[in-house]
C-alpha cells in the first residue's frame, strides 16, 4: 500500500494549531517515521486501533498526546489530536 495523500479534518487542524510548539515538533517527528517506515511501522509511534471505532487508528505523539486517523482510498486522513483520553473519546 503506497500513501500518496494526507488530509487534515477540521478537527485537526483546529486543534493542532492550540498545541504548544515543542508538541507541534513531536508531532512532526512522529509523522516523519510514520510516513517514511509504512507500511512496516516504527515502534515508537505504538499504533493500535481505537476500541470501538471500526478503522480509526491512534499513534503516540509524546506519552500524553494521541493523533487518531484512519486510512482512506490512497491515504490517510488525520482526525483529531490532543490530550490523549479526550483525543480518544472524539476519535
Amino acid at each position: 500500500m503506497t500513501l500518496k495523500n494526507y488530509n487534515r479534518s477540521k478537527r485537526f487542524e483546529c486543534n493542532f494549531k492550540k498545541l504548544p510548539e515543542e508538541i507541534k515538533d513531536a508531532f512532526y517527528n512522529q509523522f516523519k517515521k510514520f510516513h517514511t517506515s509504512h507500511p512496516v511501522m516504527h515502534p515508537s509511534l505504538r499504533i493500535k486501533g481505537v476500541q470501538g471505532k471500526k478503522g480509526i487508528c491512534e499513534m503516540t505523539v509524546t506519552m500524553d498526546i494521541r493523533a487518531t486517523f484512519e486510512y482512506i482510498e490512497d491515504g490517510v486522513l488525520l482526525r483529531n489530536i490532543g490530550n490523549h483520553d479526550e483525543t480518544i473519546k472524539n476519535a
